[in-house]
């Protein structure tokens, strides 16, 4: 199955790539960013050359090795590796040719490649250090909008409560005018009771 990354992550990736190319010694290492309309599917060429096969089977394989430990990837196909005079390891998004001198002279990837961007590795890195600061400022940036967006609505959300409340503290008065209406029913029901008396009395005073 064929992976690609982004284009950082390949940027990186090419660039640990370049590290063991040094590492083993490789000489004139250049990194070449494709143009999108020339390139097909790889964004980069990483060509480096080597005084000898054995020397070109070593810097392979520790391309090859560093990568799968530190980033967990391997290449999609490898070529050439028995003869070490060409070795091809195709990533897909970036293509790495080890070379001896005189076939890197005879083939002249670089000069078939002139719509291409020629970097040293120190070139290299440094531009893929730019790219990683300006994404990171961008992520910050990113968090801080999302956090103030968070807070505002936070504000707004606790402003709201209060007028809430206040209507419910309006309920209560209309509540206690409703308990108060039955008492004064209940005083009118109980003013027949102060006049029956009355009348007893009239009745026993015309008896007497």
């Amino acid at each position: 199955m064929v992976t690609h990354h982004s284009h950082e992550q390949t940027r990186i990736l090419v660039q640990a790539a370049a590290a063991a190319c040094e590492d083993k010694k490789a000489e004139d290492t250049r990194i070449l960013e494709l143009d999108p309309a020339d390139s097909g599917l790889s964004d980069f060429f990483l060509v480096t050359s080597a005084t000898n096969d054995r020397q070109a089977v070593a810097i392979a394989d520790e391309i090859e090795m560093r990568l799968k430990r530190n980033h967990g990837v391997t290449p999609n196909s490898v070529e050439g590796r028995r003869h070490g005079e060409w070795i091809l390891l195709d990533y897909v998004d970036f293509v790495v040719h080890v070379f001896l001198a005189e076939r890197r002279a005879f083939y002249d990837i670089e000069r078939l490649r002139k719509s291409a961007r020629p970097f040293t590795p120190a070139e290299f890195e440094t531009e893929l250090k730019h790219l990683l600061a300006d994404k990171t400022r961008e992520a910050r940036i990113k968090s801080a909008k999302k956090a103030t967006a968070g807070a505002i609505a936070k504000k707004a959300a606790s402003t709201a409560k209060p007028k809430k409340s206040v209507a419910k503290k309006a309920a209560p008065p209309a509540r206690a005018a409703a308990k108060k209406a039955p008492a004064k029913k209940t005083a009118a029901r109980k003013s027949p009771v102060k006049k029956t008396p009355a009348r007893k009395s009239a009745r026993t005073r015309r008896a007497g």
